[in-house]
């Protein structure tokens, strides 16, 4: 058994490498979704949605654990999606 739970502290995502795929979406539909540009963004408690680096506290969706993030960032074709833990070493990709 893993002994060691990944704690994310925050995610951003690179809209240089987004295409638009949604993998995302289809897997947190609760914490990602498309802008306008069709590029992820990351749906916060505060408004609007962005691209930009996000505490995990500050995002909409508190009951999505961390796995489910971090299965979010590995389905990304292009590995947009970046996440760090709480110490803020990116732990993805």
């Amino acid at each position: 058994m893993d002994t060691e739970k990944i704690k994310i502290g925050k995610l951003m995502i690179d809209r240089n490498l987004c295409i638009g795929a949604a993998s995302c979406i289809a897997v947190a539909p609760s914490t990602f979704e498309l802008d306008p540009d069709n590029k992820a963004v990351l749906r916060r408690k505060a408004m609007p949605p962005t691209s930009d680096a996000t505490a995990r506290a500050d995002l909409e969706d508190q009951g999505v654990d961390d796995e489910m993030l971090l299965l979010a960032a590995k389905s990304c074709p292009t590995q947009a999606i970046i996440v760090y833990d709480e110490e803020g070493k990116q732990i993805y990709p």
